[in-house]
């Protein structure tokens, strides 16, 4: 298990004692541009309630990457100044920079945040989470820091109530703790790349994410998702796609018991009958990703199973998940 920090401690005590961690570099200058930028996520390949090392029931996620979306912040610090967002409404953004101006130690200060972001609103792509993070990284960055995830992850829950993972970058897949801000079980690595046709199950509308309640699991679903976990360990582990899609679907099936999403029973048919590893959704949101296997064939079932798609009236999209390729700048 990793150790997660105290954010809202005796932080300055803390830093003075162990000064070795760095959490405010020698000669930072906190006069400069902070910017930070985070892509959004497609919803979960799995959420539910896990058994957490002491034998405690948790609520837990493991987040699906999406680069399609992303949402970038620029802070300017203002030493005694007031801290405003712009647009305005972005008041969990605003709470963020003012949480991360008070942990690192900068309790005085302020300044103007601006946000920029393409991330749909209440679809369960982290419209919210990204706002959230990269002001906190912008905010980090106008004083020369670098916060290390798990601080990152505290702050975030405590300016949105639940956060999904992204902090944690998608070359470390996590069970994280949304509601508490942090990690359950380290799965070793990156989830296996998949390639994803995604649909807003509601068309273009959404819903209030941060609004619902957690879901109350059967004692039958949490032995399920005790088995889910195994499986999805394994699916990390030998970076296996097929066993992915597979878990994927199963935490779909458990969460459409609570959270119904009109189409479902179609969107299964038709991944099953493009050849399709499974079916993800946002359990706290409208969007659902069929998985597919990259390599040969994959363009023409992924074009099957749209066009199918476009018959239920709903439009698509698609993206791939093997970020590694892209940043080798492999098409």
């Amino acid at each position: 298990m990793i150790q997660e920090p105290d954010v809202f401690g005796s932080i300055a005590q803390r830093e003075r004692a162990a000064p070795a961690r760095g959490l405010f570099p020698p000669g930072a200058e906190p006069c400069r541009v902070g910017r930070g930028e985070v892509h959004a996520h497609h919803g979960e390949i799995v959420q539910g309630l896990f058994y957490s090392c002491d034998g405690t029931l948790e609520h837990g996620l493991v987040t699906l990457p999406c680069s399609l979306f992303n949402a970038r912040a620029r802070f300017r610090p203002l030493r005694g100044g007031p801290l405003t967002v712009e647009p305005g409404d972005r008041s969990r953004a605003r709470l963020a920079a003012r949480l991360t101006l008070d942990a690192l130690g900068r309790t005085g200060w302020g300044g103007s945040l601006r946000l920029e972001s393409d991330v749909p609103l209440r679809w369960g792509c982290g419209s919210s989470t990204t706002d959230v993070l990269a002001t906190i990284r912008a905010v980090a960055d106008a004083f020369g820091v670098v916060l290390e995830p798990a601080w990152i992850a505290r702050l975030s829950v405590a300016s949105e109530t639940a956060s999904d993972s992204l902090m944690y970058g998608v070359d470390r897949a996590v069970l994280f703790a949304q509601r508490r801000g942090s990690v359950l079980l380290d799965l070793g690595g990156p989830l296996p790349a998949v390639r994803v046709l995604g649909v807003n199950t509601e068309g273009e509308r959404g819903v209030e994410t941060l609004a619902l309640t957690p879901m109350p699991y059967s004692a039958w679903e949490v032995e399920a998702f005790r088995t889910i976990l195994g499986l999805l360990r394994r699916a990390v582990e030998d970076q296996d796609p097929a066993l992915l899609g597979r878990v994927a679907t199963a935490s779909t099936t458990i969460t459409q018991r609570h959270r119904p999403k009109h189409f479902m029973p179609q969107l299964l048919r038709i991944a099953k009958e493009s050849g399709a590893l499974g079916v993800q959704v946002a359990h706290s949101g409208t969007v659902a990703g069929l998985l597919f296997e990259p390599g040969a064939g994959a363009a023409e079932r992924m074009e099957q199973a749209r066009a199918a798609i476009d018959l239920l009236g709903l439009q698509s999209w698609e993206f791939s998940t093997d970020f590694a390729s892209r940043r080798e700048g492999v098409s």
